[in-house]
């Protein structure tokens, strides 16, 4: 196994990128709740609700802390997280007078607050009001929760293995060693961990270096033991010759620790979301005064556009923090003069092409429809060029701190595809992830070749994209699904691309010293890896070879 990854190679076995999904701890306190006690102060605990299928189901609750109104509780929430979901939680703070572990009715409401678990991983630390019924203020009540990912065991070690004068077991030849190591679970068993290849005729070999995670190796415990094992021994030689000392000697010839950066530790490191959409405004869709068309505003049912504008940019909001976002129209004349544009901002502001919210996009697209003029064709190269050349910009800062998605809505196969697929190529080296939703039914096969999913996208000259960057969903196949069901499927792809860049570009998340680290070992494909120096100690361990155990036990890791 070579030192470093090639891109597209398989990862070492047991060497996997950090899981999408996180465990997260939310910690709460309080500050100025109400005073429900006539003669005491409010006794308050916090009531966790998670929105399932449109009903709010508790999850779990905190300790009752006595007679306080600026409570800090000691109990932590732990919650899985996704990017692609909409988590939604509500924080219910009550006045107790049951026990402590349950609510009873005659506990009087403080207060709650309504969030996401984006927003409150995005800002790491949230304090919101806390509402009454019917909206009304609390009076001064805030609540505070504050998250850390938890996930942890992201990480993994290499390691190089050399012997040094080896007993020859063989009686023709000489030895052809290999070397086990294993790890001691917590009951005393022993689990193999790694087994080196075989080096033929060799009493002095080098075996090649291998990786392997800390959960494999230590389950995250860096003082769980570990023991060599090598089948190299000479039970004679001990008895026989007086000044015998060993059998040979192992060296553990070097070890390098890697971080390996999940998509939350950016997004808590401070790295924002820049949504852009682009929407396709060619005659192909229909006229959007007729009820056939794919552009149709029916007051009582969004149209496909609108339905996949609201699931994917739900989800993107929470993690910018200003809440604008670019929305951009092609293959439509505009006014004044109705040339055709496959460039325009939809709220006709080209010095300023973003909307407030959402809310912001749909109604610039509403408002936009009687004011064009459906054409053609569907070129979308021009778009991804100019969210490409924002987030060129971007890359010269040299930090993990703002990541591009465009969303991409279109009823037909781009007409473009050779200036396509070159734009995505020189897109795939950039902050950058791209999203195209094909509504209609149209026939998109040609679509899915923009999709890397099959192989590597290359340009008209057949260099290769760096990075799949590109998902294509055809709204037909989620047509019946719920938005959060479209959003999921859409989105899943988008912390692995955002790990990947930054991976390649060796950027640890914001805040993360990288003084401490070597030299980066050379492409270490799709996951966020970050070299952190080790001990002198484990770079000259040596230890000689016994007849039987004990064996080396090492606890440094």
């Amino acid at each position: 196994m070579s030192s470093s990854w090639e891109r597209g190679a398989a990862a070492p076995p047991g060497v996997l990128p950090a899981p999408c999904a996180s465990k997260v701890e939310l910690r709460l306190s309080c500050r100025h709740l109400l005073d429900r006690d006539p003669l005491t102060k409010s006794d308050p605990s916090v009531v966790l609700l998670l929105q399932s299928q449109g009903q709010w189901v508790q999850v779990d609750r905190t300790e009752v802390v006595r007679s306080s109104l600026h409570p800090v509780f000691s109990k932590v929430f732990t919650l899985d997280y996704y990017f692609e979901e909409a988590q939604k939680l509500r924080f219910e703070v009550y006045d107790t007078h049951g026990p402590s572990n349950l609510g009873c009715q005659d506990d009087d409401f403080l207060g709650g607050m309504e969030c996401t678990l984006g927003q409150i991983v995005a800002q790491k630390k949230m304090t919101r009001a806390l509402l009454l019924k019917f909206g009304r203020n609390a009076g001064k009540s805030t609540i505070t929760v504050i998250a850390e990912d938890i996930s942890g065991n992201n990480g993994y070690v290499e390691l190089s293995f050399r012997a040094q004068k080896l007993d020859d077991k063989d009686l023709f030849s000489k030895s052809d060693p290999f070397l086990e190591l294993y790890r001691v679970n917590d009951d005393q068993s022993e689990q193999l961990v790694y087994r080196t290849e075989v080096v033929k005729n060799n009493l002095s070999p080098a075996w090649e270096p291998f990786k392997v995670t800390l959960s494999s190796l230590c389950s995250g415990q860096e003082t769980r033991p570990l023991k060599a094992q090598w089948d190299c021994v000479n039970a004679k030689y001990k008895q026989k010759k007086r000044h015998y000392k060993n059998s040979g000697v192992v060296i553990l010839a070097d070890l390098k620790f890697y971080r390996v950066y999940s998509f939350l530790d950016y997004i808590m490191g401070g790295c924002q979301i820049h949504f852009t959409v682009a929407i396709d405004f060619t005659a192909s869709n229909g006229d959007p005064r007729n009820s056939c068309s794919l552009h149709y505003i029916n007051p009582f049912q969004p149209n496909e556009y609108l339905q996949a504008l609201v699931a994917v940019g739900e989800i993107c909001q929470d993690y910018d923090s200003d809440k604008r976002f670019s929305a951009l129209g092609f293959g439509a004349r505009i006014p004044p003069k109705y040339e055709v544009s496959h460039d325009f901002a939809i709220n006709f502001n080209p010095e300023d092409d973003e909307c407030e919210g959402i809310q912001g996009v749909v109604e610039a697209y509403q408002n936009c429809l009687p004011r064009v003029q459906l054409y053609g064709p569907t070129n979308v190269a021009p778009i991804i060029s100019k969210v490409a050349r924002m987030a060129a910009a971007e890359e010269h800062t040299g930090e993990a701190s703002q990541y591009y998605i465009l969303l991409v809505l279109t009823d037909g196969v781009v007409t473009d595809m050779a200036d396509t697929r070159e734009a995505i190529v020189r897109a795939s080296h950039l902050p950058m992830s791209i999203i195209i939703v094909g509504v209609g039914n149209a026939d998109f096969t040609d679509m899915q070749t923009l999709d890397g999913d099959d192989g590597v996208l290359r340009s008209p000259r057949g260099e290769p994209a760096l990075r799949d960057i590109v998902q294509f969903v055809p709204f037909r196949e989620l047509k019946s699904a719920s938005p959060a069901a479209l959003a999921k499927c859409v989105l899943a792809e988008v912390p692995r691309q955002v790990v990947e860049y930054y991976s390649h570009k060796e950027l640890p998340p914001r805040g993360i010293s990288t003084h401490t680290h070597e030299a980066c070992p050379q492409r270490l494909g799709q996951l966020g890896v970050q070299p952190v120096s080790v001990s002198s100690t484990w770079r000259s361990l040596r230890h000689p070879i016994f007849q039987s155990p004990p064996v080396p036990t090492w606890t440094h890791l």
